[in-house]
C-alpha cells in the first residue's frame, strides 16, 4: 500500500507556485506607476523627472554605498509602505511640491518592479 503525500503539501514544497499571478500583478503596477510617473514629469516639467529618476536608482545607491540585505536602511529602502505612505500623505496633506510625488512614484515603480523580477510579497 503506497501512500501519497497530501496534495497541499505538495504544492507549498514546489518552488514558484503561485508566483505568476504576482508577478502579472507587480508588473501591471509597475507598469502604471512608471506611466503616471511619466506624465507627471511632463506636467511638471524638470525637478519632477529629476527626483523620479533618483528616487528609482535608490535601492542601487544604497548598494552602492555599502549597505548590504540584512541591513535595516537597506530593508527600509525596500519596503513599500514608505513610498506609499509618500504618496498618499501628498495627496491629502497640505504640501504642494511635485516633485515629491513623483519621487514616491519613482521609488514605488522600482520596488515593484523589483518584485516583479523576483516574485516576492
Amino acid at each position: 500500500m503506497t501512500t501519497e503525500p497530501p496534495r497541499d503539501a505538495a504544492l507549498s514544497r514546489t518552488p514558484g507556485v503561485g508566483s505568476r499571478p504576482k508577478r502579472i500583478v507587480w508588473g501591471a503596477l509597475a507598469l502604471f506607476l512608471a506611466a503616471f510617473a511619466v506624465f507627471e514629469s511632463q506636467k511638471y516639467g524638470l525637478p519632477t523627472t529629476a527626483a523620479a529618476l533618483v528616487f528609482f536608482v535608490l535601492p542601487d545607491l544604497t548598494r552602492l554605498a555599502g549597505v548590504r540585505p540584512p541591513s535595516a536602511l537597506h530593508q527600509a529602502v525596500n519596503r513599500v509602505w514608505i513610498p506609499l505612505v509618500v504618496l498618499v500623505g501628498y495627496t491629502f496633506g497640505p504640501i504642494v511640491w511635485p516633485p515629491l510625488f513623483t519621487a514616491g512614484l519613482g521609488w514605488l515603480t522600482r520596488i515593484a518592479l523589483d518584485r516583479m523580477l523576483r516574485a516576492r510579497a
